[in-house]
């Protein structure tokens, strides 16, 4: 193994090593979920280095200098206004989804008039447009935290791959037989997985273009896909009431996920890749009983998230309160707080 370069991800705070095995390119990350203002960056240092034989003592002072980093940027003050700067006359169509890279100092955005742009954030300059597609382009995304890569989902049921500095389309994966309504890379930047209206989901080689898996077993549209943080699962929430847990390597369906009684909208891992959190457009069903003993069944207005284990596929609670469909819901990098969004005009914070 040759060790290639560091990459700094400050949210959550870590390492990223890109290294050499084989041929490969390949990474691997060092979280530091604990750091804090009284993290002594030398025996930080020293403990890196007896965990990962990567880090040599010719690296040691390049990993400080990541760390002190770090530490600088955990303590800056985040509690600021948000002003408006400057409006972009984007697309001639409406906007379908927005996305930055990894630093921020590019977005792009997608739209309905067929094409994904990409902007500079500073001076709000157009530094490519990215045409090809022949329908609505509904799903983007950076390659982050690399950055140097977009793919593009569209209704035209294709997904496309994009340098960013040239705005030159390396690849267009085609098989899927309805729209494209969601996409990812996974953190290794070496997979593109697409979610159709066909009800499946598709693994894609991002060097060569090729098909990789078809993930097959839901029953009606896939509306939601999300990597965990190793690259080693994927999850997929469906139009079928179901979300499915995937093993990435084998493209083998590892759990079904029962329990919405309606259309999932959004689903996520948190950080250590032991739970998922799914948002949906159900309503939740209550048994009580009347004085004369009989079973009732009622049904709530209430819309539900779902916290589920990834190892059993067991469902541990169910989240209640919101009065219309759960649009999106998300942990904190901690996975000690969940946030959902819904139709309803609220969020809700679990702790």
């Amino acid at each position: 193994m040759k060790l290639k370069r560091f990459l700094l991800r400050y949210y959550p705070p870590g390492i990223v090593i890109e290294y050499e095995k084989g041929g490969h390119l390949k990474t691997k990350s060092i979280d530091l979920l604990d750091l804090s203002s009284e993290t002594n960056p030398d025996e930080l240092v020293a403990e890196i280095m007896q965990s990962e034989p990567l880090i040599t003592e010719s690296r040691a002072d390049q990993v400080k200098q990541l760390i002190l980093r770090l530490k600088q940027k955990k303590g800056q003050q985040n509690h600021r206004r948000f002003c408006f700067t400057k409006e972009l006359k984007a697309h001639i169509l409406p906007l379908t989804n927005v996305a930055f890279n990894k630093s921020g100092s590019r977005f792009i955005t997608g739209s309905y008039d067929r094409t994904c742009r990409v902007w500079d954030t500073a001076s709000g300059t157009e530094l490519h447009t990215l045409e090809g597609h022949r329908n609505v382009v509904y799903a983007i995304a950076f390659n982050n935290p690399y950055g140097d890569k977009i793919a593009t989902g569209s209704f035209d049921k294709t997904c496309k791959l994009w340098c960013v500095e040239t705005g030159k389309c390396f690849h267009t994966f085609q098989g899927h037989m309805a729209e494209i309504v969601c996409l990812a890379f996974n953190p290794q930047s070496t997979l593109v997985a697409t979610g159709s209206m066909d009800a499946t989901a598709k693994l894609w080689n991002v060097e060569t273009g090729e098909e990789v898996a078809t993930l097959d077993g839901h029953t009606a549209e896939v509306l939601s896909l999300c990597f965990d943080t190793l690259g080693n699962q994927l999850v997929t929430g469906s139009f079928d009431h179901t979300v499915a847990i995937w093993d990435v390597a084998s493209g083998r369906r590892i759990h079904t996920l029962v329990g919405h009684s309606g259309e999932i909208s959004n689903v996520q891992f948190n950080w250590d890749c032991s739970l998922i959190v799914t948002g949906s457009m159900d309503k939740t069903c209550k048994v009580s009983f009347s004085p004369q003993g009989n079973r009732v069944l009622t049904a709530s207005s209430d819309k539900t998230a779902r916290l589920w284990d990834v190892q059993s596929g067991v469902c541990l609670q169910v989240l209640e309160g919101h009065r219309d469909e759960i649009f999106s819901c998300v942990f904190n990098y901690e996975g000690d707080t969940i946030i959902t969004g819904s139709k309803d005009n609220t969020c809700r914070i679990w702790s």
